[in-house]
């Protein structure tokens, strides 16, 4: 029976208990509109009729079970419709059609939304399947109440987990620590992701959890009477002072004891020495009024206040937080916070869901949550790969942040251990893309700098300066990474078209004519059978070695209706110059790194371009048996940079020889990347160098300083 046929119940007294429950927690919504619900209720029971889940119940109490997480979060009625049928569309006959006849386009599109998250497996982390993971940030972006429902849909399984086999409990386990509830956190719903954090915990390391519960129960057992006298003494301080408050203490739970005990390497006593309590009172000026309360009742902790109001987290959390020297020698940790900021850092995005109006977010969270969706949306168009994009996802997701202001007195929140370079992209791609230095609090630093809440940062730049991939060691946030990536590829695409346009005119040149004299048709009609769009993409593709330039030439010039220049007269074509630093369409070989000076050739590789050896390399006998690979090329007069080259020096086999070469190389200005012993026996040793040069008469010189120190009886360039 279709939804859109199914007669309505008149009489709710027949409804099974969980239903009445669900009626009941519903309450805050119009009678319409819960009229509505029980109406899913009905639709969902028929849909899922016959159907059971692993522990022998009727499978309708689990949808309905979600659908009660997200009414105890005040969600709106069409969240709790969907939640209730949020299996119906994978697992029943129901179809979207008759969804959203009877229930409206709001609730398919958010079943629907679900269903291609339920299709999502993770194994970890590190190896989420990066299209199902765009997806569900599109499926967000598009509307919040989607990840809702399945963070409730996850924290009832993961609830009822123990009907499962131990490597689904273990599995599920897993990608609930490892994902949903860190996006838990992200949004700022931190009940949630707690809830999910201990039972995550539960089901991967049972042993653990025990041991760690059972030892906060002691704990709090005798130190109850101390935590009663000092939530009196705070409370009867703050109601003299006329602020109204409430006053709770706070535990922390098995997963956070668990998680800082390995991230901090401290031990279970050091952090349960610690008293928390929460101050709740009625408004923001009240905060501020009780933290001076607090500080004359208990001497404050220096550089432990830490003020979350005027500077929210990135996910909306707003609360003032400071450490007190308690009257029991113990460290007393305080938040203080409004109740509207409490309900907002307890339930985040879904804070008074049900009253939000349509003209944009109610709270902090749900403002937060847009600027992180857009943000990571504008990152997705900018990413063509999907590994790529969850790379820098994975930066992103949830880190500790870092408060940093700009000159302007801006507040910009980055992750933990963020550098003075991801602070100018965080401002401007075109600054980050720009920028040369920074001062830190006035102070002239370099731009791998590490940043530290509190500082002011400002970033020089210069119109010359341009990112390099070295930038990509040290940059740490996903928008820093992907904007430099990004530069990278351009100049990569603008090299290989350089590179191709060369390699294409002295082919062209070899048969006596240029792409000057190609007529615009024969080109373009070239270019449409070759399915290439612009002559950009064939000349970049032959500098990548995808096609030959020796044959493109070829069929260039037949097209066109010509011979090529006959054998009696050859035609040597100049050789194609280079200065090193066409980024990627120029590699050196490993087999014989090649300096400038060297006499060189260029071998084409699909997909990698020029592959350069020196000629009297051992591999390029092979390689000239597939000639129309080989490439004539030279060094420029001009050449920049350092290259890589191997030195094999025979010591004399005492204490101290390696120091005292090391040190004749690095007095000859060269960098040392690695050395190895080859050889080694009681009286001489074989040492291999890999050292950066900047080109032959700069390697001479180092065997010149080499060799002068005594202690060697040979240098040579490795391979000879």
């Amino acid at each position: 029976m279709s939804a859109a046929t199914h007669p309505a119940s008149e009489d709710t007294s027949v409804l099974p208990p969980y239903v009445l429950a669900l009626k009941e927690r519903i309450s805050y919504l119009p009678e319409q509109h819960v009229a509505r619900v029980i109406r899913a209720y009905e639709v969902g029971a028929v849909a899922h009729e016959g159907q059971t889940r692993k522990s022998g119940e009727p499978y309708i109490t689990h949808p309905i079970a979600v659908a009660g997480i997200l009414a105890e979060m005040g969600m709106d009625a069409e969240t709790i419709i969907a939640a209730i049928l949020h299996d119906t569309l994978e697992d029943t006959a129901l179809s979207r059609s008759e969804l959203a006849g009877e229930f409206g386009e709001t609730v398919a599109e958010l079943v629907d939304g679900v269903t291609k998250l339920d299709k999502m497996r993770f194994s970890s982390r590190q190896e989420a399947d990066a299209e199902s993971f765009r997806k569900m940030l599109l499926a967000m972006a598009r509307d919040l109440r989607v990840i809702l429902i399945k963070l409730a849909d996850r924290l009832h399984n993961m609830r009822t987990l123990s009907a499962k086999d131990a490597p689904s409990r273990r599995r599920i386990a897993g990608e609930t620590l490892e994902i949903y509830a860190p996006i838990a956190q992200r949004l700022g719903m931190n009940k949630i992701k707690a809830e999910l954090q201990d039972l995550g915990f539960h089901a991967l390391y049972p042993d653990r959890y025990r041991v760690i519960s059972e030892r906060i129960r002691a704990a709090l057992g005798n130190r109850r009477e101390a935590m009663s006298r000092i939530e009196g003494a705070l409370s009867s301080r703050l109601i003299d002072e006329h602020i109204p408050v409430r006053v709770v203490g706070r535990i922390k739970s098995p997963w956070s004891i668990y998680s800082k005990m390995r991230t901090e390497h401290k031990s279970f006593a050091q952090l349960m020495d610690v008293y928390g309590f929460r101050v709740v009172t009625d408004s923001a000026m009240s905060c501020y009024m009780a933290l001076g309360v607090v500080h004359a009742l208990y001497k404050p902790v220096d550089r432990r206040f830490k003020d979350f109001i005027a500077i929210p987290k990135a996910n909306g959390y707003q609360s003032l937080h400071t450490v007190l020297l308690g009257p029991f020698g113990a460290p007393i940790e305080v938040q203080i916070r409004t109740d509207e900021m409490d309900s907002v850092a307890e339930r985040g995005v879904a804070a008074h869901w049900a009253y939000k109006t349509d003209s944009g977010p109610a709270n902090s969270a749900q403002a937060r949550a847009r600027e992180w969706l857009s943000a990571l949306a504008d990152s997705q168009a900018n990413t063509p790969s999907a590994a790529e994009f969850i790379e820098n996802v994975k930066i992103d997701l949830f880190p500790d942040e870092t408060y940093l202001f700009t000159p302007r007195g801006d507040i910009l929140s980055l992750p933990r251990n963020a550098t003075a370079l991801d602070f100018a992209y965080a401002v401007h791609t075109d600054v980050g893309d720009h920028a040369v230095a920074v001062r830190v609090d006035k102070k002239l630093l370099p731009l791998r700098t590490r940043l530290e809440s509190g500082q002011l940062v400002e970033v020089i730049t210069a119109p010359s300066a341009v990112p390099n991939p070295a930038w990509l060691e040290f940059v740490v946030t996903g928008k820093a990474r992907t904007a430099i990536r990004q530069y990278l590829k351009h100049l990569q695409h603008e090299d290989a078209v350089d590179f191709g346009h060369r390699m294409l005119d002295r082919a062209l040149d070899a048969l006596g004519t240029n792409l000057d004299a190609i007529q615009p048709a024969v080109l373009e009609k070239f270019l449409h059978k070759s399915k290439f769009k612009r002559l950009e993409e064939l000349l970049s593709d032959i500098a990548l070695g995808n096609r030959m330039p020796d044959q493109v030439a070829s069929q260039l010039v037949a097209a066109r209706g010509t011979t090529a220049r006959g054998a009696g007269a050859p035609h040597i074509a100049e050789k194609i110059r280079i200065t090193g630093a066409e980024r990627g369409v120029l590699s050196f070989a490993n087999c014989c790194h090649p300096l400038p000076g060297d006499d060189i050739i260029g071998y084409l590789s699909p997909g990698k371009g020029i592959v350069v050896h020196r000629t009297e390399c051992p591999n390029v006998a092979e390689l000239r048996k597939s000639p129309e690979r080989c490439v004539a090329i030279e060094w420029d007069r001009d050449v920049q940079g350092d290259y890589r080259a191997e030195l094999r020096i025979e010591v004399i086999n005492r204490p101290g020889v390696l120091a005292t070469v090391a040190a004749a190389i690095a007095a000859a200005d060269s960098n040392i990347e690695n050395v190895e012993y080859v050889e080694r026996d009681m009286s001489a040793a074989t040492l291999l160098f890999t050292i950066e040069v900047r080109n032959r008469k700069h390697l001479a010189e180092v065997i010149r300083r080499v060799r002068r120190t005594g202690v060697v009886s040979g240098v040579y360039r490795y391979p000879l």
